[in-house]
């Protein structure tokens, strides 16, 4: 039919199949949230409908306004909020509760898109650069202030999306770098680090000594560098021990492996590898998993609900519905690239980064190659916001890759 025509069939069809293949999971370990899951989804389709049937202009020209929105909806949660698992970052309303954060990720995917497409912007400005920063950065840090460390890392996506139109890569690479030193002075004495630091500078410096321009400014930089990151190596010890008990010990769970932490912050992760490594190949059948059946992982709903497919479905299922997630994401991205306004290209970017960021940090956590944080696996995890807030951004961006398909420009 012509209506079709630029309607991605490919981007829906997987859309539909993790959410539905989320549904049978879930019901699989609560029935009644299986059934409200479904509920949500509903909702979600009918939201999705309005979104394709209405202007696609109307998220560029709002975009303002929802921005500023959700920064509100963050903030009221001080006064507001309702803490659940120690962290006061849901609105509840009766038996129905929600998370303003992943909406939040909607109207900054939006101000930033709409930001970037203006006619002065450009990253070698300072004046763009820095109002780009401060659009991530304002609900970023009301997010990290909550406190909501889970949700705080996926703002990093935004500046995939930032990159991709001119951010330089010397900045992921500091930022690597600085995690990277925190990380190993939590796990060898910062002494041994601060020698490494000291004599691969001297390495580099030798290296390309007649290249640099050997100025004030640039010395400094060097000499400032490197004594930085030789006190974030003495520091690093120092912060985690200053951490709240759960958030040090959810670290020291990467150092120490989990059965050193199985009565407290290792409990879901042993459980969890449990689950995932009982299942074997083929899994044990649906609903037929004695790990998840038993209710031995807490929030397996939720957070931790890829053990359910682990066990389940086993290692064949496992690898397919990450094989469905890599494909979408990249299915996003490439759409992204294709569209001829800029606003849609970043918006698509963001959304894509967005997915990548839960998908890598939720599947990292439950093998347990990153710390415990909540992130919820994007479609698969119970939750209304979520589904909601997911589900909103894949028919936005669907919308402008459609308007874009059928624009005569």
């Amino acid at each position: 039919m012509k209506w079709t025509e630029g309607l991605d069939k490919l981007g829906l069809g997987l859309y539909l199949l993790l959410c539905l293949f989320a549904i049978a999971n879930i019901y699989s370990v609560d029935q009644k949230l299986g059934e409200k899951q479904l509920i949500f989804f509903c909702i979600s389709l009918f939201v999705g409908l309005v979104i394709f049937v209405g202007r696609s202009k109307f998220f560029e020209n709002m975009s303002g306004i929802i921005y500023i929105g959700g920064v509100l909806l963050l903030i009221g949660l001080f006064p507001f909020g309702k803490e659940i698992l120690g962290q006061k970052n849901w609105y509840k309303f009766g038996s129905f509760t929600m998370q303003p954060v992943e909406f939040a990720k909607i109207g900054t995917a939006l101000m930033l898109a709409n930001y970037v497409s203006g006619p002065d912007f450009n990253l070698s400005n300072k004046k763009s650069l820095w109002t780009s920063l401060a659009i991530i950065g304002v609900p970023a840090v009301v997010v990290l202030a909550i406190p909501d460390v889970g949700s705080m890392l996926v703002f990093i996506a935004f500046f995939i999306a930032l990159y991709r139109e001119g951010l330089s890569g010397f900045l992921f690479g500091v930022g690597f770098i600085f995690a990277a030193v925190f990380l190993i002075a939590l796990a060898i004495p910062p002494i041994y680090i601060v020698i490494a630091i000291v004599v691969i500078a001297g390495v580099l410096i030798a290296m390309n000594y007649h290249k640099m321009s050997w100025d004030v400014i640039s010395i400094s930089s060097i000499v400032g560098s490197i004594l930085l990151l030789c006190g974030l190596a003495f520091a690093s010890p120092y912060i985690l021990e200053k951490l709240p008990k759960h958030q040090r010990e959810r670290i020291e769970v990467l150092y120490k492996g989990e059965k050193a932490f199985r009565d407290t912050s290792g409990y879901n992760l042993l459980y969890s590898k449990t689950a995932i490594g009982s299942g074997g190949l083929l899994g044990k059948g649906y609903r037929e998993g004695s790990v998840t059946q038993g209710k031995f992982v807490p929030e397996q709903e939720t957070d931790y609900i890829f053990c359910t497919v682990g066990e389940e479905w086993g290692f064949i299922g496992s690898v397919m519905l990450i094989i469905c997630y890599m494909i979408f994401i990249g299915r996003i991205y490439y759409l992204a690239e294709k569209q001829k306004s800029t606003f849609n290209r970043v918006f698509g970017y963001c959304f894509a980064s967005i997915l990548l960021m839960h998908f890598t940090i939720n599947l990292g956590m439950v093998m347990g190659l990153f710390p415990t944080v909540g992130i919820p696996l994007p479609f698969f995890s119970y939750g209304g916001s979520s589904l909601l807030a997911f589900s909103i951004m894949t028919f936005i961006f669907f919308k402008l890759n459609y308007s874009d398909k059928n624009s005569l420009v």
